[in-house]
């Protein structure tokens, strides 16, 4: 695309050099860079894209994309900006074409739950012969291709290019997680949304939003895009708290669901158990039974998020639940392993309190006899959220094992020490500290009797633990599995 071109709609901009230039790709990465690409100095939150202008140009950067004039030279075009970031959406859109306002977009938005209800949605488009693609914490995928780029919500450049992708392969729709980070750091400002969900808002990311207030204005600007929208509508969870901000954010312009406060999409007769959930669902005066494969009160709330947007979608009901119930689960989300153990071992991705509250008060519910609970902290995050996790682990379970999750650069024994004083709050609480986290799996397995529920709860889906800058590989449910198999070969000997 020719330079000029690239850069309409974007303004407060100064340009030294030639915009007559082809510009072959962009990035903003530099040892991404080919000759006759673009490169877009970022300013982010570990290190500064200035730093890497001279590899940028070795490598056959035409153009450079900066926040400050002293970086001009001769030879090269440079654009200088305000902000970047809030150029690289307006630069990704329009060099791919803006692909989202030819796709059906639908934002899922939440603490937690948006993996699931994500998945939930894909797989009843695709029973309504709709070809979805899907981007999301597990990865990003249309069709058999597969991306994962390390983000819940990827940046702008990522983003535009696989939504290109998703419509060159024939999707209609693109169901997509967005974070609170994306919405805060622009990277999703110019993709083109239908429909805005609200799952539900918990303590999360105050490491980075410092606040609540913060945290939730951040996802609200999600609902500020539809708010106009032709044929644009939320779908909000009315039993959260702040529910009753994005109602407000979308201009009244929802549907929303629930189970316990007055909805417009209600969940009742409601049955979970180890093999699933029942439930019954009103709407407008008609009702339908449902029976699906997830468990808890939570994949509930999930399924109500899901069912509540085909409806708003005119989609038929006996299509929702053919293929809602054709959905086995989704990896990492309360997953259950089965060795032929006489015990049973969930994995689930919970690593915020609320999130390990739904996993723990679901297995409390399902459990015959103990409920053993692995789990730990994530290190560089919110640290005010480790004893609130540790407390909610003491109440709940009959014992557990306190370990590693992804320390990153901290040491595990100062996380595990945040976490401590919180199950020590809780009189009866009993726990082991194993930092290892192999060893504290088969820990919680080898003290698992018949009709025992072991939950390792942190990192569900994640095949890797960050430690000290490395990216080790760690599969809880691989471990699990091992272990499992390892004890009952001794309880056979």
């Amino acid at each position: 695309m020719i330079l000029s071109e690239l850069l309409q709609g974007i303004d407060g901009i100064e340009v030294a050099g030639d915009t007559s230039l082809n510009i072959t790709g962009i990035h903003y990465d530099s040892r991404k860079i080919k000759p006759g690409d673009l490169f877009i100095c970022v300013s982010g939150l570990n290190t500064d894209g200035h730093k890497y202008i001279s590899d940028a140009v070795k490598n056959g950067a035409i153009a450079i994309v900066v926040e400050k004039e002293s970086y001009f030279s001769e030879g090269i075009t440079y654009i200088k900006v305000n902000n970047s970031r809030q150029v690289m959406p307006c630069l990704a859109a329009n060099f791919y074409g803006h692909p989202s306002r030819k796709l059906r977009v639908i934002g899922v938005t939440g603490t937690n739950g948006k993996t699931t209800v994500t998945h939930l949605i894909k797989a009843i488009l695709e029973e309504n012969c709709r070809k979805t693609s899907i981007i999301g914490t597990l990865y990003a995928k249309v069709g058999e291709t597969k991306k994962e780029f390390g983000h819940t919500t990827p940046e702008s450049l990522e983003l535009e290019e696989f939504i290109s992708l998703g419509l060159e392969q024939g999707s209609s729709h693109l169901v997509m997680e967005v974070s609170s980070h994306a919405l805060d750091l622009h990277r999703v400002d110019q993709i083109d949304f239908d429909i805005a969900i609200f799952t539900n808002l918990t303590q999360d990311h105050l490491d980075y939003h410092t606040d609540m207030d913060r945290y939730k204005n951040a996802k609200l600007k999600l609902f500020g895009m539809i708010r106009k929208k032709e044929n644009g509508f939320g779908v909000i969870n009315i039993d959260d708290k702040w529910s009753s901000f994005f109602v407000k954010g979308t201009g009244n312009n929802c549907l929303t669901y629930g189970v316990i406060n007055q909805a417009d999409v209600t969940a009742c007769n409601i049955k979970t158990g180890l093999k699933g959930s029942s439930f019954t669902v009103k709407y407008q005066g008609n009702s339908w039974d449902f029976k699906i494969n997830l468990i808890g009160m939570f994949s509930i709330y999930n399924a109500l998020a899901a069912i509540s947007f085909a409806l708003g979608e005119k989609i038929k009901p006996e299509v929702i639940k053919s293929a809602l119930e054709k959905v086995a689960g989704v990896p990492g989300r309360f997953e259950t392993l089965n060795c032929g153990q006489d015990f049973s071992v969930v994995v689930d991705y919970a690593h915020t309190p609320d999130g390990l509250e739904n996993i723990l008060k679901t297995g409390r519910e399902v459990v015959e006899n103990r409920l053993i609970t692995v789990f730990g902290c994530g290190g560089d995050r919110d640290r005010t959220k480790r004893p609130l996790m540790g407390e909610i682990a003491g109440r709940y379970s009959d014992f557990c094992v306190v370990t590693s999750d992804n320390p990153r650069s901290e040491e595990p024994e100062a996380i595990i020490n945040d976490i401590v004083p919180g199950l020590d709050k809780v009189e009866k609480s009993r726990y082991a500290i194993i930092a290892d986290r192999r060893e504290a799996i088969k820990h919680a397995i080898f003290l698992a009797r018949k009709g025992d529920l072991v939950i390792i709860a942190g990192k569900g889906h994640e095949t890797y633990q960050l430690v000290k800058g490395q990216v080790l590989d760690f599969d809880d449910r691989k471990v699990a599995a091992e272990v499992i198999k390892e004890k009952i070969a001794i309880d056979k000997s």
